[in-house]
């Protein structure tokens, strides 16, 4: 969780929450933006919310549909691949760090078109080729490939994408 004011003793503590205004709180959060449990629960920790009372938060949030992981794991894959182009292999990582199952994590994956990846695989290639200055071709060529691995592409589509390009 949040280490930040263990570093900054003179900053005054984070506000906790009691359980009738983290309930409105999170219900504001949720609204927000899709999230996910391991997020909730998060925050939840950061404003002195923890065990039981946290689950009973989280179950309730369930309930009246203000938190649903598959609708989180589809808008979070829909949302990294358009808007910072990642690739699959990223988009797998992340939400699995965020404790969403491998069923879930295919749901969301499923949003993604082939053919919209493939011409976004290629446009992050011509853009990532022309920017680079190197002049030996060989190490121009490995820069791009681990730039767009680092992306989250996978190698097989990254070494086809640069072929391309030569």
């Amino acid at each position: 969780m949040s280490g930040w004011g263990k570093n900054n003793p003179d900053q005054a503590p984070k506000k906790y929450w009691s359980l009738d205004e983290a309930k409105g709180k999170l219900e504001t959060y949720c609204a927000y933006q899709e999230r996910s449990q391991w997020e909730v629960r998060r925050k939840l920790y950061e404003k002195g919310i923890k065990g039981d009372d946290a689950e009973e938060l989280i179950a309730e949030m369930i309930g009246t549909d203000f938190l649903n992981e598959e609708r989180f794991a589809r808008a979070f894959a829909r949302g990294k691949f358009r808007l910072k182009h990642w690739g699959r292999l990223r988009i797998t990582r992340e939400l699995k760090m965020r404790d969403i199952s491998p069923r879930l994590i295919q749901y969301g994956l499923s949003e993604i078109d082939p053919e919209e990846y493939y011409d976004t695989l290629l446009t992050q290639t011509e853009k990532k080729w022309d920017k680079t200055l190197e002049k030996d071709l060989f190490k121009k060529r490995y820069k791009v490939i681990q730039y767009l691995m680092s992306r989250g592409f996978e190698q097989d589509l990254v070494q086809e994408a640069v072929s391309g390009l030569q």
